[in-house]
């Protein structure tokens, strides 16, 4: 008889079997171009996914080199925002003070990927509708069909559906997968990470 452990990493097993290649080493690229221009990077997740950008700020910034930001990290912003301009354009009015530009790229880690027609994340899509309006690069971590990440991004990685019930928890683990698989990629990092390093 099969567990649920059993299951679940079977499961994860194909997720990692179906993930593109081509998609995971773009957005490496990108990532190593927006630094070699100056640029920076802005993640942007919410839920558990705003967990993980802020972790993958950290790795970004300590281990690849590059300006990074999450706009989560600054929950009095964040929440003054949300309670005087709304949920929906939260992300967007960030990137404008930051004076979001060209070489910058935003990432996007998400479950969904936002869907205005279904209401679902409309701060994603409304963020990146102001990023492709000055010219930012976007590289989306997302699950399901990518929502509209998956339309709007330069590189998108979707996290494959193998088992509808665990669309959630397998899109944030992989997330975590993905974007230490691109901190620790040749092109993007540029320090060794403490316990590699430790002899």
């Amino acid at each position: 008889m099969t567990t649920f452990a059993q299951q679940f990493l079977t499961e994860a097993t194909e997720v990692i079997s179906r993930l593109d290649i081509t998609q995971i080493e773009n957005a490496a690229k990108l990532l190593a171009e927006t630094r070699a221009a100056g640029g920076r990077l802005f993640i942007l997740g919410v839920g558990g996914s705003a967990a993980n950008a802020s972790h993958a700020v950290n790795d970004f910034r300590k281990i690849a080199g590059i300006e990074a930001y999450a706009p989560t990290d600054n929950v009095s912003e964040l929440t003054a925002r949300v309670n005087d301009e709304g949920w929906g354009t939260v992300f967007e009015a960030w990137l404008k003070v930051s004076r979001l530009q060209a070489k910058d790229l935003v990432l996007v880690l998400s479950v969904g990927g936002g869907d205005l027609s279904k209401n679902i994340s409309p701060n994603l899509v409304t963020a990146l509708q102001y990023a492709k309006s000055v010219h930012a690069k976007i590289v989306g971590i997302v699950g399901r069909d990518g929502g509209f990440t998956a339309k709007a991004a330069d590189a998108c990685i979707i996290v494959p559906t193998v088992n509808p019930a665990h669309i959630t928890p397998h899109t944030e683990a992989f997330q975590a997968m993905i974007w230490h698989l691109l901190v620790s990629h040749p092109i993007v990092r540029q320090q060794q990470t403490k316990w590699e390093s430790a002899v």
